[in-house]
């Protein structure tokens, strides 16, 4: 008998009846099968549902739920809060995995019970340049600290963890204490907005390099189109960020000091009580 699923994997989706398939292909042989897959469908107007619940038997455990079209934060919020299981993550319905995706987080946060936050690496595949490698081919992995942390997800090169939730698990608990969400009031970047406010409220952080995640740029992405409309929130955004790594880096050096200065009295009224 199964035990309870850790792991959520989160797949918000609207009209993605072109690559929800291949999507749901690919995470119904993970070699770790025991995790919950929670679809939100956001109001799609064509056949994403019916794709969706025709893979319901595939899954041992399975979930859709359908919402009127309130945009890829309101879905993400929304599953975040239906999440029942210690761990999660986040899946777009027009990319897929290779089999180890779901083992690696379960694996990962049962190796380093000191992490809140782990992250896998990742292939980008694009389709206008009918290409595919992996962001980082460096076999690199380890813990890092806060500072090392907001460096691996803001380095705009070749950074196996950058800012993005698809290739991240997360604490449920972290999520429920801090009442955290992802902003609504922006076009983009609101993943790494969610990221940075995580890391800056937790310790503990774990990274592989090992490319698990396949990033499918479509041609007709919205992400990689220009569009002047969007320069206002990416300064917005860019804002948010840095505002908060300031923040909780100068946070973390005031804890630092207050830390060691207690060090240092208890030193000395040791050194007294000896004398």
């Amino acid at each position: 008998m199964l035990s309870q699923p850790l792991l959520t994997v989160i797949m918000p989706v609207y009209n993605m009846e072109k690559y929800l398939s291949r999507a749901l292909d690919k995470l119904a042989v993970q070699e770790e099968r025991n995790f919950k897959l929670l679809i939100i469908n956001d109001g799609s107007t064509d056949k994403t549902h019916e794709i969706a619940e025709s893979y319901r038997n595939k899954f041992i455990h399975f979930e859709l739920v359908d919402k009127p079209n309130g945009g890829l934060s309101d879905a993400r919020n929304v599953g975040m809060s239906l999440v029942d299981t210690p761990y999660f993550t986040f899946h777009d319905g027009d990319d897929w995995v290779d089999p180890g995706y779901t083992a690696f987080f379960v694996k990962a946060f049962a190796d380093h019970p000191t992490a809140a936050m782990v992250s896998c690496g990742f292939w980008i595949d694009s389709q206008r340049h009918n290409s595919s490698h992996a962001v980082d081919k460096k076999k690199e992995s380890g813990m890092l600290t806060k500072w090392e942390t907001y460096e691996k997800m803001t380095n705009i090169f070749g950074s196996p963890v950058k800012g993005y939730t698809w290739n991240k698990g997360y604490l449920t608990d972290v999520v429920r204490k801090y009442n955290l969400t992802f902003v609504k009031d922006l076009a983009f970047m609101e993943d790494q907005i969610f990221n940075v406010k995580y890391v800056s409220l937790t310790n503990g952080y774990y990274f592989s390099s090992e490319p698990l995640y396949h990033y499918w740029q479509r041609a007709d992405s919205m992400v990689h189109t220009i569009d002047l409309k969007k320069i206002p929130d990416n300064f917005r955004a860019n804002y948010r960020v840095w505002s908060q790594i300031v923040k909780s880096l100068m946070q973390e050096k005031d804890k630092n000091n207050t830390n060691k200065k207690a060090a240092k009295k208890a030193t000395l009224s040791d050194a007294n009580y000896k004398d």
